[in-house]
C-alpha cells in the first residue's frame, strides 16, 4: 500500500460547514477523497471464474467472441424471408416447409422466397431467412403453413449476431463487483479465469474493559461483546480478508500494542467504542499519538462520536475508523460511511448506498442541523405505494429494534419534522445487511 496523503491536505479540499461536527455528506466526501489513492496501488490476481463472485474486476473484460455467434431465432416457429410478405395481397400467406433447424444443428441450405423452415429457439437463422413467425400463429396443412399477413413484419423474433456482446468490445468494465449474472455472462464468452483486485485486509476489534467474549464468565457490571460480531457480519458481506483482534480492554498499552499490530498487517482498522469523551475512552488519544485524525464528531444521530484517520506501524499505514460503542450507532455509521470507503479502496466503481422513497405512516420529530437515521418497517399499501412505519424504540443501544426493522428512514441534515403521509427516503436492509 502506498503512503496515504496527510489528512490536513485532504481536508483543505473538502470545505466543512462546521469542522467540530461534520455533516454526513461532508464526512463521506472527505473519507472518499482520502482513501482514493489506495486504488492506485491495488494488486491483482487471476482466479477461477467459480471463485470470483463478489470480487472486484481489476481490468476491462474484452469479449473474444460475438454473443450470439450468429443470427438466431428468439422463438419456436417458422423462419422465412420477409420478401415473401411483399409478394401477396391476400390477408393470409402460405409457405412451403423445407426442413428444420435446431439449436446446435443448423439448416445448411439457402431458403428461397415463398418457402420456410421449422426453427427452434436459439437455432441459427438459415441463409435467406430474416424473420420468424411464432408457431402458435400458424396453421399447418401437410408441408404448407399459413398465417395472417399482418401477424409478422420483417425482422420479427430474430436475435442478431453480436446483439448481446460484440467481439473486441468490453463485456464488463473494471471496478465491477462480480454478481451471479456476471458469472453467466463471463461463462458465455468461454472465459474460465478473471483478473480481480486482491482482497482488502481489514482488522477489527472492540474496546472496553467491561466487554466479555462469548464463552467467558459474565462478571457483575460486564456485558457480552455484540459489536464485534455485528461488524464481522457486515464485513463478511463485502468479500474482504478479515482479521479479528478480539476485545481490547481500556488500557493505553493494550490499545497501543493492538493498534500497532493491526496497522502493520492491515489496510483498514475498524474499532467500536472508546471514541467518546469518557474518562476511560483512550482510542482517540492513541489515534492522535500514533497517526492522523480527520474528525471525531459528526452531525448525525445515532453515531455522533465517530473517529476517522490513519495509523502507521512498521512503515505501513492503515486507514482507521473508530465507530461508536452503541450497537445501532455502530451499524448506521458503518453503512453510511465505512462501507462506501471500503468499496472505494477495493477498487469498486459504484460505492454509493442507494435510497428509495416511501410514505411515512407516523409522525417523526426532527430538528434541522443533523442527519438522522431511524429504524423502520416497510410495507405496501392498498394503492401499491411503499409505506414505512418508524419503530417505537429508537434508542441507539436497542439492537433488537435493528433486528426487527427492514430499513432505515433517512432524515436529511436540514430536514424538519415529518407528518404522516409525507414521503421520506429509506435505505433497504435487503442486500445491505
Amino acid at each position: 500500500m502506498s503512503t496515504l496523503p496527510k489528512l490536513s491536505a485532504t481536508m483543505n479540499h473538502v470545505p466543512a460547514s462546521n469542522p467540530d461536527a461534520l455533516r454526513v455528506d461532508e464526512a463521506l466526501q472527505l473519507i472518499k477523497a482520502f482513501v482514493q489513492p489506495h486504488t492506485q496501488s491495488l494488486t491483482t490476481e487471476l482466479i477461477p471464474l467459480q471463485q470470483s463472485l463478489g470480487r472486484v474486476l481489476a481490468k476491462d473484460l474484452i469479449s473474444p467472441i460475438n454473443v450470439p455467434a450468429a443470427d438466431n431465432s428468439a422463438m419456436d416457429g417458422y423462419a422465412f424471408n420477409s420478401a415473401s410478405l411483399l409478394n401477396t395481397s391476400s390477408q393470409f400467406i402460405a409457405l412451403k416447409n423445407m426442413g428444420a433447424a435446431l439449436a446446435g444443428k443448423p439448416f445448411l441450405t439457402e431458403v428461397e422466397v415463398g418457402t420456410c423452415i421449422r426453427i427452434m429457439t436459439g437455432a441459427s437463422m438459415p441463409l435467406g431467412c430474416d424473420t420468424v413467425i411464432p408457431q402458435e400463429l400458424v396453421q399447418i396443412d401437410g408441408d404448407l403453413i399459413s398465417f395472417a399477413t399482418n401477424a409478422a413484419k420483417a425482422g420479427d423474433n430474430r436475435r442478431l449476431k453480436g446483439e448481446d456482446l460484440k467481439e473486441g468490445k468490453p463485456a464488463l468494465l473494471a471496478g465491477k463487483i462480480i454478481r451471479p449474472a456476471d458469472l453467466g455472462l463471463i461463462a458465455s464468452l468461454g472465459i474460465s479465469q478473471v483478473t480481480v483486485n486482491k482482497k482488502l485486509r481489514v482488522g477489527f476489534f472492540s474496546t472496553g474493559t467491561e466487554l466479555r467474549s462469548i464463552g467467558e464468565k459474565l462478571d457483575p457490571g460486564c456485558v457480552y461483546d455484540s459489536n464485534r460480531y455485528t461488524i464481522f457480519g457486515m464485513l463478511s458481506r463485502l468479500n474482504l480478508d478479515l482479521n479479528d483482534f478480539g476485545v481490547v480492554p481500556d488500557q493505553p498499552e493494550d490499545l497501543r500494542l493492538t493498534f500497532a499490530t493491526a496497522a502493520a498487517e492491515c489496510d483498514v482498522i475498524i474499532t467500536s467504542g472508546g471514541v467518546s469523551v469518557g474518562v476511560a475512552d483512550y482510542t482517540k488519544q492513541i489515534m492522535q499519538e500514533m497517526g492522523d485524525i480527520g474528525f471525531w464528531k459528526l452531525a448525525i444521530r445515532p453515531g455522533r462520536p465517530m473517529a476517522f484517520g490513519s495509523i502507521s506501524s512498521e512503515n505501513h499505514q492503515a486507514v482507521l475508523f473508530g465507530l461508536p460503542g452503541n450497537p445501532v450507532a455502530t451499524m448506521v455509521t458503518f453503512y453510511q460511511l465505512v462501507k462506501p470507503a471500503l468499496l472505494t479502496m477495493a477498487g469498486a466503481s459504484h460505492t454509493d448506498t442507494p435510497t428509495s422513497k416511501a410514505r411515512s405512516l407516523t409522525a417523526i420529530r426532527k430538528l434541522p442541523g443533523r442527519t438522522e437515521f431511524q429504524r423502520g418497517q416497510l410495507s405496501i399499501s392498498s394503492d401499491g405505494m411503499p409505506t414505512v412505519l418508524a419503530m417505537p424504540s429508537q434508542g441507539s443501544g436497542v439492537l433488537s429494534s435493528m433486528s426487527e426493522a427492514d430499513c432505515l428512514i433517512v432524515l436529511g441534515h436540514n430536514q424538519e419534522s415529518i407528518e404522516p403521509g409525507e414521503l421520506v427516503d429509506i435505505v433497504l436492509f435487503e442486500g445491505l445487511i
